[in-house]
């Protein structure tokens, strides 16, 4: 498979990781909207391309994967590169997904693409688990847990502040409602008390430390929904602490069976991540590998998690999956 990968930041680094472990796959280039010259890759012997030269390459890549931003970057990315090459995104806007997804849908349909959209571990691998798990356990609840982990949007908007040189924002998950779940409760909580965030702050000198912090915890629905912690630090702690993106969670099912619903039933998914974008840019690579097949089979569209057959995510044959893993 001829792989391609358009935006080189940590999920762009993260996926070109990923392809090298993967002997069925070859990257052929790397798009950025940078300077070309400027852009040095981890890969030898594969041009750094303009954006503006991918029409170029319309017949040389089996799957496109767009390594964008979801709140500008996917949302126009993906619909104009869906009507000329098979794409996948990470688009992770779990409410505009719906919309989103109508958008791809149409420009994949209309050149006969296919476009998997939202794949990465939150949309992706929990979305798959939240579903098997309410099939299995329609008598039940589900609640997801994200954390101890790094949050980049949260952490982005800290940095917007006045004042701002730096932010880490860790989203933390609160261990007794956690707890609670797992042993098989089905409670209701609020935002805050499923998880409390932690802000690491590197602030100007002479900046006015009370007004940030109060326009950190009082932002809405970043901070004020929450429990929220902020200390400052020096450049050279955030640098030494701070310079890794952890991420991680849990998705759990709670839910009853047998007469009288007399037994609880508990089914759990967790991860736990030294690398974000890493992690995330491996899900895309093996989910490439599922476009991919499903443009040779000749379908189009917009698909998601929901539509892969796990068959198809994997580089083994189907008689080795099912003696090995079945």
């Amino acid at each position: 498979m001829n792989i391609a990968i358009y935006g080189y930041g940590n999920l762009g680094r993260g996926v070109e990781d990923s392809i090298k472990r993967n002997p069925d796959m070859k990257l052929v280039a790397v798009f950025t909207r940078r300077s070309p010259e400027s852009l040095s890759i981890a890969t030898e012997g594969v041009p750094v391309v303009s954006t503006k030269d991918i029409n170029e390459w319309k017949d040389k890549i089996d799957v496109l994967i767009i390594c964008g931003g979801s709140a500008t970057d996917l949302p126009e990315m993906t619909p104009a590169l869906a009507e000329k090459f098979n794409v996948i995104d990470s688009f992770d806007n779990h409410s505009a997904i719906p919309v989103h997804f109508e958008k791809v849908d149409k420009a994949a349909k209309a050149k006969g693409k296919v476009a998997l959209i939202s794949c990465g571990w939150d949309p992706g691998m929990f979305s798959v688990n939240r579903l098997y798990a309410s099939c299995i356990l329609p008598d039940g609840a589900d609640y997801t847990f994200w954390g101890k982990g790094v949050s980049q949007g949260h952490s982005d908007a800290i940095r917007r502040i006045e004042g701002v040189i730096d932010a880490r924002q860790y989203t933390v998950p609160v261990e007794e409602a956690l707890e609670r779940v797992r042993s098989g409760e089905t409670p209701e909580l609020t935002a805050r008390q499923k998880h409390k965030r932690e802000c690491f702050v590197v602030a100007e000198e002479g900046a006015d430390k009370e007004r940030i912090t109060r326009e950190i915890v009082t932002m809405p629905a970043y901070f004020e929904p929450y429990d929220t912690s902020v200390t400052f630090i020096t450049m050279e702690e955030m640098k030494k602490n701070h310079s890794e993106l952890p991420h991680g969670g849990n998705v759990i099912r709670t839910g009853v069976t047998g007469k009288d619903d007399c037994h609880k039933q508990v089914i759990e998914y967790k991860l736990t991540l030294d690398s974000n974008p890493e992690f995330t840019g491996s899900v895309l690579v093996c989910y490439a590998r599922a476009v991919y097949r499903m443009a040779k089979r000749g379908d189009c569209g917009c698909k998601t998690v929901f539509d892969v057959a796990p068959a198809d995510l994997s580089i083994k044959d189907r008689s080795e999956i099912i003696s090995h893993l079945l």
